[in-house]
């Protein structure tokens, strides 16, 4: 496993958050946590990025407790990109990229920093950016160079809360064809999706959350059950059938 939660919780200004959450994250696949808003998804996110504290519960990456690495360590395991991100300054992307490199850059970034950075953004595909200030690019285009910032870090484990929801058709295509190619080659990507047909049609193993606790599904239960996905969703939903999975149709 990549990821190991032992009763994870957190509580926010006395309101309990996540309680007692446990849950695996098998590595070198895909794995999306759903739920509706409010369930808690992007905190347990930041928290496996080692970004929240934990209040009772143990996380481990890869064996390794979370909260006894330093910054450096969490920066070459771990590779998070949050939900928004504010710049202040107009760097161009590939001065944003190049950020990434920041857990392996002791004084100033060297030739095999650039060369990832580079090959970062090669392979999210938007070279005609690269030279662009990042304050001046639309919110798709804003999304990807992050996702090229976190793949230029080289981490093990890749979280992203809620990547697509600035990109259009074409770019969620290509940024889901990214990950399959990335866990293809051995990386370990969780990801917080808000459409459960995106998450079924790409995903390998899924999550759910509901009211700040891990939603077990019992044997032989299918995660796109219209019965289990109603529960979580608190709304009726039903599902049609397609290739060995179904599609999520809200009624």
């Amino acid at each position: 496993m990549a990821i190991r939660v032992q009763q994870a919780s957190f509580t926010y200004d006395g309101l309990a958050v996540l309680k007692d959450v446990t849950l695996r994250v098998p590595a070198g696949a895909f794995t999306v946590l759903l739920g509706k808003n409010g369930s808690g998804k992007s905190t347990l996110l930041k928290m496996m990025a080692g970004l929240l504290p934990l209040k009772t519960g143990t996380i481990e990456i890869f064996g390794k407790n979370l909260y006894r690495l330093s910054l450096s360590e969490q920066g070459r395991l771990i590779g998070y990109l949050p939900q928004f991100h504010n710049p202040v300054f107009p760097f161009t992307v590939r001065e944003v990229v190049l950020t990434g490199r920041a857990a392996y850059v002791f004084s100033l970034p060297g030739r095999r920093d650039r060369e990832k950075a580079d090959q970062a953004i090669a392979e999210v595909g938007i070279e005609e950016l690269r030279d662009r200030p990042y304050t001046e690019l639309s919110g798709g285009e804003k999304q990807l160079v992050m996702i090229a910032r976190v793949l230029a870090q080289e981490p093990k484990v890749i979280l992203l809360d809620e990547p697509l929801s600035h990109l259009d058709l074409a770019n969620q295509v290509r940024f889901l064809g990214l990950v399959k190619k990335l866990t293809a080659s051995g990386l370990t990507v969780l990801t917080v999706l808000h459409d459960p047909n995106l998450a079924f049609l790409s995903g390998d193993h899924f999550v759910f959350l509901k009211d700040g606790r891990v939603r077990e599904m019992a044997g032989g239960e299918r995660p796109w059950e219209a019965a289990l996905l109603s529960e979580i969703y608190g709304t009726p939903i039903e599902t049609l059938p397609f290739r060995d999975r179904a599609l999520v149709v809200p009624f």
